[in-house]
């Protein structure tokens, strides 16, 4: 798949918010420095709520750049605020993948893209149908607010209609890299996650069909990389259980949508993160500040940061 050229622009944006302190001997993650190892996977932070190294900079949202062998993924893009600005530090070449993956089609996954696509990136674009739909979230005082696709990410999907691919059920985007497609609501204890509507007026729920995962597979188990998990952290971690056919889950990375959780939501889910034999669990973005307090005491041998500018590698099966 051909490559489009790069044009890092470093912009500024929000604080970050605090992290717990990272961990820096957990053997799993180590700050961007190298080359992936031959025949290695790796994944680098591009975009979260927090950022850490000279010069990166945070926003609330997500992207991960993933290093396949030869071939490179970009999944979600955050806002756009930060990605240019952040892939240039980091010294990746964000507007040369050659696949890109949106987990769903809120703002703060989806803005970035625009920049990406605005100079006829031929890469295809796994996402689910649903993502393209309007989006909003209820506001305190009962008004709304839009956080669907910005306009000109809608405008660059027009231009690039050809190169969707639609994710309706589990797909994969490069041999061993799948994205899980639309996740059954299976758990009694999980919602969305939030206020989601597919009006002004907050009348239809927002069932976020259109949010998926990536996984695939190391030879110490599966590695699932989130983007809000608003299907549920656990119901994703089920599907991909089915998925890849009741492999061990080794890794669960990125933002699990637990900020508006009840006490009890997040402890449930500790309850069945103990199911499985997890080596690393990585919180990030909307996983919100007192579920991941919990989740780091819960875990706190396997526990790690997900800031702007961590990577993490992992061997190929």
């Amino acid at each position: 798949m051909g490559r489009c050229s790069a044009a890092a622009i470093p912009v500024t944006t929000e604080n970050p918010s605090p992290n717990p302190p990272r961990q820096p001997e957990r053997p799993s993650a180590a700050e961007v420095s190298t080359a992936p190892r031959a025949g290695s996977k790796k994944i680098t932070v591009l975009v979260e709520n927090t950022a850490q190294g000279v010069d990166v900079l945070a926003e609330h949202g997500l992207s991960y750049w993933i290093e396949w062998g030869a071939q490179r993924v970009l999944f979600d893009s955050g806002q756009g605020i930060v990605l240019n600005g952040n892939a240039y530090k980091l010294g990746v070449p964000v507007h040369e993948p050659d696949a890109i993956v949106l987990s769903h089609g809120h703002f703060d996954h989806t803005g970035g893209l625009a920049q990406i696509l605005r100079d006829g990136c031929p890469a295809p674009i796994y996402i689910h149908p649903a993502a393209f739909d309007a989006k909003y979230a209820r506001n305190r005082d009962g008004t709304s607010r839009q956080i669907g696709m910005p306009p000109a990410v809608q405008e660059a999907f027009r231009r690039h209609a050809q190169n969707i691919v639609p994710t309706v059920s589990a797909t994969a985007v490069l041999p061993g890299l799948t994205a899980t497609g639309p996740v059954p609501r299976t758990t009694d204890f999980e919602d969305t996650g939030g206020a989601f509507f597919l009006d002004a007026a907050c009348c239809r729920p927002d069932p976020l069909v259109d949010d998926q995962s990536l996984f695939f597979e190391t030879p110490k188990g599966v590695v699932i990389l989130l983007g809000c998990a608003h299907s549920g952290v656990v119901n994703t971690l089920r599907h991909v259980d089915r998925l890849s056919g009741h492999k061990p889950i080794r890794a669960v990375i990125g933002g699990m949508h637990l900020v508006h959780a009840s006490q009890a939501r997040i402890a449930r889910t500790i309850e069945e993160f103990r199911q499985y034999d997890l080596q690393l669990l990585a919180p990030a973005h909307c996983t919100g500040m007192r579920a991941t307090v919990a989740l780091w005491t819960a875990f706190p041998d396997i526990s790690q940061t997900c800031h702007v500018g961590i990577t993490f590698e992992f061997e190929a099966p």
